[in-house]
């Protein structure tokens, strides 16, 4: 009994507690422009496909945010992987890097809206590729280079800086043993050095993709826009329809749940030796 409390009915109190406030609040406060009821958010989310302000459903304005999160993040996944992976193991290269990452990484990303504009304006993937119609033009007319680079951003320092760390911080000694035995670079790399940095570089995969979505409504928000749950949420919001900015919110709350569950679940999986070692 003791086990079920602890692993279904605790993590379950907090939320509970919260939403029963929160119903009571709204109750007491009677205007649902300022808190709308459980209820009436609740009625939003368990119709996903219902058409919202002519806006389209929140499902697919959910699908749009979550391609756009997976455009950026995957840039800034490919492109501070191999830096990360490079700058922790080489002090030249860390060396030659370091300070201009340091300088930076401090900015928010939101602080590089205004200049990402300027240079990229409303262009978007549609407008690379020359696509100007059809059903192709509609989609990824959707994706503007400002909101990719904006979430890529936003997931390029929590991956750099935690690859970093676990590719530094590798004990020498596992290396040179594997030298004096005559292993090569190549089986040093990728037997020893990604293997033993790999928990470190997950756990930067996961909080990236945490900024990411976190950028995400920032992203949707510039010109250019028409879609997302970012979108939704600003037009829900000069409308006075606050049941909708909370359902946006929350769908996105559910949304990275979802996925860092998957995380945990691969990790648990792949890293149970680190659990064995502690």
């Amino acid at each position: 009994m003791k086990k079920i409390i602890n692993k279904f009915l605790l993590p379950l109190a907090a939320p509970a507690a919260l939403l029963m406030f929160w119903q009571y609040a709204a109750i007491k406060i009677e205007n649902d422009v300022v808190l709308p009821t459980v209820t009436q958010v609740w009625t939003l989310l368990i119709h996903p496909n219902e058409d919202l302000l002519r806006m389209g459903s929140m499902l697919q304005n959910l699908w749009m945010s979550t391609l756009r999160v997976f455009f950026g993040y995957m840039a800034g996944l490919i492109t501070a992987l191999p830096l990360g992976i490079l700058m922790g193991h080489y002090k030249i290269v860390n060396r030659l890097f370091n300070s201009l990452v340091e300088l930076l990484r401090p900015m928010p990303p939101l602080s590089w809206i205004p200049l990402i504009l300027a240079w990229f304006g409303v262009a978007s993937f549609a407008t690379a590729l020359g696509i100007e119609e059809g059903e192709w033009y509609v989609l990824l007319n959707n994706i503007k280079f400002s909101m990719i680079i904006i979430i890529f951003i936003g997931a390029f320092f929590p991956i750099l800086l935690n690859t970093i760390h676990g590719v530094s911080t590798v004990r020498a000694t596992l290396i040179d043993s594997a030298r004096v035995l005559g292993a090569s670079e190549r089986d040093i790399f990728f037997k020893i050095l990604l293997p033993a940095a790999a928990p470190s570089i997950f756990t930067g995969m996961r909080l990236g993709l945490g900024v990411s979505w976190m950028c995400l409504v920032a992203a949707e928000m510039m010109p250019g826009s028409i879609s997302g749950i970012g979108y939704i949420i600003t037009h829900a919001y000069t409308v006075a329809r606050t049941d909708i900015v909370i359902a946006g919110m929350v769908s996105i709350g559910i949304m990275g749940v979802l996925i860092d569950g998957a995380f945990k679940l691969f990790e648990s999986r792949c890293f149970a030796w680190q659990r064995l070692s502690r």
